[in-house]
């Protein structure tokens, strides 16, 4: 192998860009290898390039530049390909994958961004390069600013045509996500390509498929801004990045796993500027939003959200954190991780590797002197037990527990352990809830009253003959689903003496349940029949959303 075809390698992984090759082969002295002249340029570490490359320090010192590092040293393949046959090394291929890139690349018009084009087409007619916003009513519209990413300097690897086609296409794919409000974006290996997927109001919705050959340096374009490493493709790894999209900051939390047909990557877009902290937007109305807001006035008891993943738990906790919180008050949260930045607030996270665990930093926050303390998810007994002897002396406490239902959560931690006399003393309140996606305003339209889908629908959910149903016809603003945005199902328990003397006495949760109905608690199911005939959701979704969460944990 030469130095340029080392060179090349490094780039196309993603180890090093091609301005750093140059700086580094301009500035090194003389006798000295590529390899060494990275490593004492500071452009990476001899252990990475060695992961690469086992022999990069035993090539003989060449002229780099002269050899066709430089964009005019591309244009021709075949050295590309050879230095992909002459490597040993750990990266599997990476170099051949490179070669195809830079086929792409050669030609101005070049088959990758011609896929992105295309890909954009198959999403819809609203997502195609820089402007790939949704129309108006709180979609992001793309501007000409491009994407950039915190610690990376502006233009990055654009100057040079392999990366630069790369770093494009890896650009064109956040900017889609976000055109598409997606919460999440996978990028799955097939047989033949690399899919990317994208969960827009819990479903998820497929791209084109990118071509096979721009899988490898794609994924590693990833891996890098993340701060992943790049060699290991054995074991799944986690990171972040945080990128500047249209004007807006967005942090991407980033997950790799090993597939049978390569590295699949899935990452959450968190958007810092559009967290939500009104209840009343979030789908809390009427006597429940009075009643959660009594409860978030108190000084001290603990306060439960419950429900499964991706039921908006978070989203709530922060909505509460932001009502709770005043200048006259010390609020600090642990959580698993941070999510979003709340002013005023200390926020802290769980280091699992250190074993710095819910249990350890909320003793910590304990000696802070909190009036509020946030913490993330109750795991186990020793977190519950130490929240809720938080909770009766003296600090308001919000957290989170996996259960179906309100009365769920109080049996789920009476089963880790917590005593019954410490709960029903302690605990201030259990929201229970669910996510369902909103009609669209621009295509909502009664649903006719004699057509099959409504006599379905009435059986099915176990409603009168009559009453109103609704549903979104399809639109350019909802993408043809008859969908745009979600709001939360809710079911509220407020803790009265009754029901306490029920956990005293450890009734089964058929028997709490009953009590917190007749004392005035709208079920998950009552509170989305409403928001269904009040056209603000489906037959369809409440169907999908709440069968069977009546059912007791």
């Amino acid at each position: 192998m030469t130095e340029p075809q080392l060179a090349r390698q490094l780039i196309q992984v993603g180890l090093v860009t091609n301005q750093q090759v140059r700086h580094a082969a301009e500035t090194r002295r003389p006798g000295i290898g590529i390899a060494q002249a990275l490593v004492e340029s500071g452009a990476t570490t001899a252990q990475a390039i060695q992961q690469v490359e086992p022999a990069a320090f035993t090539i003989l010192p060449q002229n780099v530049q002269a050899q066709g590092i430089q964009s005019q040293g591309l244009q021709a393949q075949g050295t590309a390909t050879n230095g992909a046959t002459d490597s040993g090394s750990a990266v599997n291929g990476a170099a051949a994958h490179g070669a195809a890139v830079h086929a792409a690349a050669a030609n101005s018009a070049g088959t990758a961004l011609q896929t992105v084009e295309a890909h954009d087409a198959v999403l819809d007619a609203e997502t195609t390069n820089a402007n790939v916003g949704l129309g108006t009513g709180g979609a992001v519209i793309m501007d000409e600013s491009g994407v950039t990413f915190d610690g990376e300097a502006r233009g990055g690897d654009l100057d040079d045509p392999i990366m630069g086609t790369i770093v494009t296409y890896c650009n064109e794919l956040l900017k889609i996500a976000v055109g598409l409000r997606a919460s999440d974006m996978h990028l799955e290996p097939r047989e033949h390509g690399l899919l990317p997927r994208y969960r827009v109001d819990g479903h998820l919705r497929s791209g084109g498929l990118i071509p096979k050959e721009l899988q490898a340096p794609i994924v590693s374009r990833f891996k890098v801004l993340s701060n992943l490493d790049i060699t290991e493709n054995r074991l799944p790894q986690d990171g972040r990045f945080r990128a500047t999209i249209g004007g807006h900051v967005f942090d991407f939390r980033v997950s790799s796993l090993p597939s049978i047909h390569g590295e699949k990557i899935v990452m959450r877009l968190l958007d810092r500027s559009a967290l939500v902290t009104d209840l009343a937007q979030l789908g809390f109305a009427g006597k429940t939003r009075a009643h959660f807001m009594e409860m978030l006035s108190r000084s001290h008891g603990i306060i439960l959200v419950t429900g499964p993943t991706g039921s908006g738990k978070t989203t709530t906790l922060y909505a509460a954190l932001a009502a709770a919180r005043d200048e006259t008050k010390n609020v600090i949260t642990v959580e698993d991780p941070v999510e979003y930045e709340l002013e005023g607030v200390t926020q802290t996270a769980v280091q699992s590797d250190i074993d710095l665990t819910f249990a350890v930093q909320l003793r910590a926050i304990l000696r802070q002197d909190p009036d509020v303390i946030l913490v993330g998810e109750i795991r186990d007994g020793e977190t519950a037990e130490i929240a809720i002897r938080a909770a009766l002396t003296g600090h308001l406490v919000l957290s989170t527990l996996h259960t179906n239902s309100a009365v769920g959560a109080v049996t789920r931690l009476q089963d880790m352990g917590v005593a019954p006399f410490l709960l029903a003393s302690s605990v201030a309140g259990v929201l229970a809830q669910r996510l369902a996606r909103l009609i669209c305003r621009g295509c909502k339209q009664p649903l006719d009253q004699n057509s099959e889908e409504y006599k379905d629908a009435v059986i099915r959910l176990r409603v009168q003959p009559g009453t109103p149903m609704f549903k979104g016809a399809g639109c350019e603003l909802c993408s043809g689903t008859g969908y745009k945005g979600r709001l939360a199902i809710i079911e509220l328990l407020s803790i009265d003496s009754e029901f306490r003397r029920a956990v005293m006495a450890r009734d089964d949760a058929d028997t709490m349940r009953r009590i917190a109905t007749s004392g005035g608690m709208k079920t998950l199911w009552e509170d989305g029949i409403e928001k269904m005939t009040h056209g603000l959701t489906t037959a369809e979704e409440i169907g999908r959303v709440l069968l069977g969460s009546q059912e007791e944990d």
